[in-house]
């Protein structure tokens, strides 16, 4: 892992910080491989429950580093996207903890974690036509599945940020804080879903998420084939166990 991703824990919490603050934390070919390690890291360490993705600095993340780009360096790793993330997210569930700016290919980050704190001064949106690009890692395609289609479009084709309260509003943001607090406020509601049963966590966001796809002949199924490991699991035991002893449960993940 490089110097400009930086992880550390905090319990079951597993946080992602990227640390490029005199660049804005614009993603270069070393984020995009720092964050997809450690991507790895939170899937693959049954220790850790959730991640929390963050920019040092007071920015969270201003999107592709331009120079570098010029420079012949991509910020897209092949099979998981932009940033080592849009593309293939964590199987676990993944926050973004939001301060200042999220712009851009930043915004598209947010858009593949799972849930959004953001500081009250925080600004989010996608610039790219301004520049005569398209979002293309995320933004466009999925925005107009988050928010009412004609927000999404006047997001996308004005190119203006937006603020967090009115990100909140629209449902990208799940809760603001004061400033210089995202974080903190992230791992607390990162704690709270780390408290649950770890199988059951991974399977509800799997079918969350991919419910949409499924057609309504197919998607009842296709639920109970995922369901069906986690309710025959010694954590479903346990859980069950805990309660009528009225004690914390102990999990461990299978």
């Amino acid at each position: 892992m490089s110097d400009e991703v930086l992880v550390e824990r905090r319990g079951a919490v597993q946080i992602i910080t990227l640390n490029r603050p005199e660049a804005k934390n614009a993603l270069n070919s070393a984020v995009a491989e720092g964050i997809a390690a450690a991507i790895d890291e939170l899937d693959e360490d049954d220790e850790l429950r959730v991640g929390v993705l963050t920019g040092a600095g007071g920015t969270f993340c201003s999107g592709m580093d331009l120079k570098a780009f010029l420079r012949g360096e991509s910020p897209v790793v092949p099979g998981r996207g932009l940033g080592g993330l849009t593309l293939r997210p964590p199987r676990k569930p993944l926050i973004g903890a939001v301060e200042g700016w999220a712009v851009a290919g930043g915004f598209e980050l947010l858009l593949a974690c799972d849930m959004v704190v953001a500081s009250a001064t925080a600004h989010l949106g996608v610039p790219e036509v301004k520049r005569a690009l398209v979002a293309g890692a995320g933004a466009a395609l999925l925005l107009t599945q988050r928010i009412p289609q004609a927000i999404a479009l006047e997001l996308l084709l004005t190119g203006d940020p937006i603020s967090a309260e009115r990100a909140a509003t629209l449902g990208l943001v799940n809760r603001v804080t004061a400033e210089g607090h995202a974080l903190d406020e992230a791992v607390a509601l990162a704690s709270t879903i780390a408290a649950n049963g770890p199988l059951a966590v991974a399977i509800t966001k799997d079918i969350a998420r991919n419910a949409s796809d499924w057609t309504a002949t197919e998607r009842w199924d296709k639920q109970a084939e995922l369901m069906e490991p986690v309710f025959t699991s010694e954590d479903a035991r346990e859980g069950a166990s805990a309660f009528a002893e009225k004690r914390p449960p102990v999990w461990k993940g299978r």
